[in-house]
């Protein structure tokens, strides 16, 4: 029977004592929140925290979506559930009820939370595409205030991020920008199973129907979640067709990363990646036209 090492255990009842804790417990505390990413690694021993703090408590504090006329923001606490049922949040970002329609199932949707999953920096992590597409950035707090990091710059390497030491992830910013629209696609090997390959992408018209900005984020095809800048470059002032999409297909599988394991060889992934790419732009692209339309 797998059985973690043994642990001390805190549980926060605000985000200050919660960055208290962390300062004062050392570099071997680890937040907990749903659990569920980091309990299985613990049980591997493949994780071995000498201190857990608990900060199931603070959802109170840091749930909730708030959809603003430039912006939204959504709390780090905010769990996989309620970003599949927010309406609000679906109308801006119908990128994000694609995601959460296929990320593992019931339970872990219930439990699992935007900061744990971002935070656990895991490559084939499905939110971490998502806010990579969408260029969002991510409020870091600790002891000297708070700083705001790009997701282009918050995951350092597989399963590491720019949190430091006494700091956590509080909030997640996603800029609101008129005629446009995004979407998701995931090929697993089961429902609701890691990512073989996972493609997001957003796409922003001018107001003569071109492609003023596009954006696509790539998860299980590197050694971190990988946006693709080439595909902006490319695809900026063109007008959108199959063509694009190839073009940009073509761009994803040529600058992605995969390697070969046992969830397919590495020209298999690549093969997905541009495929997916191609199938969320024209998704995004149909969307954001039909809402220019309404």
């Amino acid at each position: 029977m797998q059985v973690p090492a043994p642990i001390e255990y805190e549980r926060a009842t605000s985000v200050d004592h919660a960055i208290g804790l962390l300062e004062r417990l050392g570099e071997e505390a680890r937040l907990i929140a749903g659990g569920h990413s980091l309990l299985p690694m613990m049980k591997l021993r493949l994780a071995n925290p000498e201190y857990l703090v608990d900060i199931n408590d603070l959802h109170d504090e840091l749930s909730y979506v708030r959809v603003g006329p430039t912006e939204v923001r959504i709390g780090a606490m905010t769990r996989h559930r309620e970003l599949l049922e927010s309406d609000e949040l679906a109308a801006v970002c119908p990128i994000f009820r694609d995601a959460e329609r296929v990320i593992a199932d019931p339970p872990v949707r219930n439990r699992g939370t935007l900061g744990g999953a971002l935070c656990q920096a895991d490559p084939s992590e499905d939110l971490s595409s998502v806010c990579t597409t969408l260029d969002a950035s991510c409020v870091i707090r600790g002891t000297g205030g708070e700083r705001l990091v790009s997701m282009d710059d918050f995951h350092v390497g597989p399963y590491e991020t720019v949190v430091g030491h006494a700091e956590m992830l509080i909030e997640v910013r996603i800029p609101v920008r008129p005629r446009g629209s995004s979407a998701y696609a995931k090929v697993d090997r089961r429902a609701g199973d890691w990512a073989v390959t996972a493609a997001g992408a957003a796409i922003w018209l001018d107001d003569h129907d071109a492609i003023a900005d596009a954006r696509v984020g790539l998860a299980a095809v590197g050694p971190n979640t990988t946006g693709i800048p080439e595909v902006s470059e490319a695809l900026r002032g063109r007008r959108p067709s199959e063509e694009a999409w190839e073009l940009a297909g073509s761009i994803a599988a040529a600058q992605c990363r995969p390697v070969t394991d046992s969830r397919g060889s590495a020209d298999y992934k690549r093969h997905l990646a541009g495929e997916l790419t191609r199938r969320t732009l024209r998704t995004a692209w149909e969307r954001a036209s039909a809402e220019g339309a309404a």
